[in-house]
């Protein structure tokens, strides 16, 4: 299925979880505007960011649970020693750690990562593991960002799958 993602005048072709094409939405519209489901944001289509410490903040920072009474900001330094960190805790942390990047755009993180709980979420998360940041072209994956005008993320798609979405 074919869907046009459109952010301002510039829009995206995305076909599976690859780029159909790039370009003006009134190029794109004419060409695929009738087979294809358009998805409008107001913003700036972006390839995404690329987190580069990525297993720093997955692996050394805690990500509270907001059910906890330990605020929203990951917990660093001693502090996830003091927690008594289990395998599955450090697996859950991660899990809201990505949440957190994929709310900020990101849409490929730096490795390895060590720990066997925080490996496994970001392999389930869909979030790729790359050396680089990838640019976002015609026949590659279909990973963007949608930012606002105020830089605030609206939209990541990883994959040809929004993954987040502000409310």
């Amino acid at each position: 299925m074919l869907t046009i993602h459109r952010a301002g005048a510039e829009a995206v072709v995305v076909d599976g979880d690859r780029v159909a094409a790039l370009g003006r939405y009134e190029e794109l519209a004419a060409g695929y505007g009738e087979r294809a489901r358009l998805r409008e944001w107001d913003g700036v289509l972006t390839p995404g960011r690329y987190e580069p410490d990525a297993p720093a903040l997955l692996e050394s920072c805690y990500w509270p649970d907001p059910r906890e009474d330990l605020g929203s900001d990951p917990l660093t330094g001693d502090a996830p020693a003091a927690l008594g960190m289990t395998e599955a805790r450090w697996g859950a942390s991660a899990r809201r750690g990505l949440q957190r990047l994929l709310a900020a755009g990101t849409t490929a993180v730096a490795g390895p990562f060590g720990r066997p709980s925080v490996r496994t979420a970001v392999e389930r998360s869909g979030v790729p593991v790359l050396s680089a940041p990838r640019p976002l072209t015609v026949s590659g994956r279909a990973d963007f960002a949608v930012l606002g005008d105020d830089g605030v993320c609206l939209v990541t798609c990883i994959g040809g799958r929004l993954l987040y979405r502000a409310r």
